[in-house]
């Protein structure tokens, strides 16, 4: 019968690209089903491993391990470097479909440091290798190929770039589950850092990060907005536990402030409500407190997205690249012909453009957006006047007051 793999990747395409691979990093290769069965290899088997095989029992045989490494590369999106029963190292790849295992490229085995009796001490006594036998090994131990970390991280990188094409749904799988996995990063740190914040009062919510998230989403930085958004869904995780119910109500508090935000940001209210309602349903099926982040991070893109599909598709990437360096630039001293320079038009042009897709001259944009920023700081520092509008770009207080009161009602006092 077929093997799974080789119904969805032709046999020789597969052969040809790690036996080329083979002959440039000169270390053994396996391709494996999805059961962990060799198919096919590059390499002979190590005498070290022939040696230590003799001791492994089929409860813990290499065949089972290296399928278990194969499915935890999966859902790391990633290659998986680790070390097997004997201590040896190597690299897994994962080849799948629709989060289906067909089998997975094997590179090693080989050492990152020099072998010692170290290496050896701790199997012979686990699995009971006579001494004879121990110090075979360890004249076999010593043939082994030592490479450096850094040179088995490019290993691995190249390995992922050569067979996560093989695969229709493997690149577009791997990067997601990529991209969670860093999210879950970003978030255990945030997480970390309230722990190590002992004046953190875990009731006191942190609303000045939700103003400033609202600040980012509205002026379509989504970089930031993102982490703001992670950083407040470390502070639930440190405050409330990792409870999924209690975070998905603290999810649909936050999606209906990024709602608003989005709809004061120019975004349509029918397009908006849509969007709201499918997160509302998507919460019925999530299971599991990653994908509840991912989804949180995922609504970001679609309401800024919503904010900006006004703008006419022939100049959208224009203005919206014009817009992220309004928003990464509002603090100092910037001016329209510094703006269109970056995009490459005639500042003449680019205002008459400006104007036309998003509803505002640039000058009341950027206005907007220091205003909105003033806001936060306003509400959230104990900063002076003049110093906020230093800080926002404003220079002036006077004028910084004047322009304050035409966004707002208030003056900056009053709004304090």
């Amino acid at each position: 019968m077929k093997p799974l793999l080789y119904t969805i990747i032709e046999k020789q395409t597969l052969h040809e690209l790690l036996e080329t691979f083979y002959q440039c990093i000169n270390l053994p290769i396996q391709i494996l089903d999805e059961n962990g069965e060799i198919l096919e290899k590059f390499g002979d088997a190590h005498g070290y491993c022939n040696l230590f095989k003799q001791f492994l029992s089929k409860e813990e045989s290499c065949t089972r391990l290296h399928a278990n490494a194969s499915k935890l590369a999966m859902s790391l999106g990633e290659t998986y470097i680790f070390s097997c029963h004997s201590n040896l190292n190597h690299i897994v790849f994962p080849l799948s479909n629709n989060n289906l295992l067909l089998g997975s490229i094997l590179v090693g085995p080989f050492l990152m440091d020099t072998p010692d009796s170290l290496l050896l001490s701790d199997i012979s006594k686990k699995y009971s290798i006579p001494t004879v036998k121990v110090l075979e090994m360890y004249e076999e131990a010593n043939t082994l190929p030592v490479l450096e970390p850094s040179k088995v991280t490019y290993i691995s990188r190249m390995l992922y770039y050569m067979c996560s094409g093989l695969v229709t749904d493997v690149n577009s799988q791997f990067v997601l589950n990529h991209q969670k996995l860093n999210q879950q990063s970003r978030i255990n740190e945030s997480i970390q850092m309230y722990k190590a914040s002992s004046h953190v009062n875990k009731k006191a919510y942190p609303y000045e990060k939700e103003k400033a998230l609202i600040t980012k989403l509205k002026t379509g930085d989504t970089e930031k907005a993102k982490a703001l958004l992670n950083d407040l869904l470390g502070y639930v995780f440190f405050a409330e536990g990792s409870n999924l119910e209690v975070v998905k109500s603290r999810a649909i508090e936050l999606s209906s402030l990024l709602s608003r935000a989005a709809i004061e940001g120019g975004a349509t209210s029918d397009s908006i409500l849509k969007i709201n309602n499918q997160f509302l349903m998507s919460l019925q099926t999530i299971q599991t407190l990653d994908d509840l982040c991912y989804k949180l991070q995922e609504t970001i893109d679609v309401f800024t997205e919503c904010m900006f599909n006004y703008i006419p598709s022939k100049n959208h990437e224009i203005i919206r690249k014009s817009i992220r360096y309004i928003s990464k630039n509002f603090t100092r001293n910037l001016t329209l012909d510094e703006v269109a320079e970056q995009v490459h038009l005639n500042p003449a042009y680019f205002s008459t453009l400006f104007k036309q897709s998003t509803g505002s001259s640039f000058k009341e944009y950027l206005n907007m957006v220091r205003v909105e920023e003033s806001k936060r700081l306003l509400s959230n520092t104990d900063y002076s006047i003049i110093d906020i509008s230093l800080a926002t770009g404003f220079g002036d207080q006077s004028y910084f007051s004047k322009v304050f009161k035409k966004y707002t009602g208030m003056t900056p006092k009053q709004y304090r």
